[in-house]
């Protein structure tokens, strides 16, 4: 796909990073076809996101993915253009310590490592469960980071187990708790999560003059989230 990157005077306009994480929920509920069909659809939504990186060039997509058990890792540590981006299959077993998948978020949204001149970053969280850990007091210490408050953050409430109460003081927003009580349902949630990052990198956040971070309101298009009730095949969890 060709691409016209636009211009200004005096050169080229540089791309701003666009950070996007995907926080997974590998805890021993999710153990089977959740963490099965978790691996298979974000498979086969990232050429879908190289995609649309491709027709958003002044913005630089970079994807990471983190997993939470019995405490947390990085499985991507470092920030990888999603054109050289690949997902590693992960597997279930285990608590459920989204305290520790918060905290480390919460290291990776200083500056640094994180650009001032950066797009508000995208977070999807998927789980299916209630948090083993003190998650409360981690998720105040990320969303009190400047890039922590601007982020843009959905959750994948997966089954009918699902903390959504937890998840809507993730997202502050009910709207982006997208429920998905089976396989397809789930496949199809995970389709359109990917697709946010697009969304932002129009981009309608703003680098200030005096290099501190602000940001215009971000707006998703929620007409565009598929219903539950119009993709529900399979067996109910």
């Amino acid at each position: 796909m060709t691409t016209t990157r636009l211009r200004r005077p005096g050169g080229e306009l540089a791309s701003r990073p666009l950070h996007f994480f995907w926080i997974v929920d590998c805890s021993g509920s999710m153990y089977g076809e959740k963490i099965s069909t978790v691996n298979h659809a974000i498979q086969e939504a990232v050429p879908d996101m190289k995609e649309a990186a491709d027709d958003n060039p002044n913005a630089q997509l970079l994807v990471r993915t983190l997993k939470f058990s019995s405490g947390a890792e990085w499985v991507t540590e470092d920030p990888v253009n999603i054109e050289d981006f690949s997902w590693d299959d992960l597997s279930a077993g285990g608590v459920t310590d989204l305290g520790r998948a918060f905290d480390l978020l919460s290291e990776q949204l200083t500056i640094p490592p994180m650009s001032d001149r950066a797009l508000p970053p995208v977070m999807v969280l998927l789980s299916d469960g209630q948090p083993t850990d003190d998650y409360k007091s981690a998720l105040e210490r990320l969303l009190n980071l400047p890039w922590g408050r601007k982020s843009v953050r959905v959750a994948i409430s997966i089954g009918q187990d699902a903390a959504d109460d937890m998840l809507y003081e993730f997202t502050g927003n009910r709207e982006l708790i997208l429920p998905a009580k089976n396989a397809s349902t789930l496949a199809r949630m995970i389709k359109w999560a990917s697709t946010v990052a697009s969304m932002v990198s129009s981009p309608l956040s703003r680098h200030t003059e005096t290099g501190g971070i602000g940001s215009a309101p971000v707006f998703i298009d929620m007409n565009n989230i598929p219903s539950p009730d119009e993709v529900m095949t399979g067996d109910v969890w």
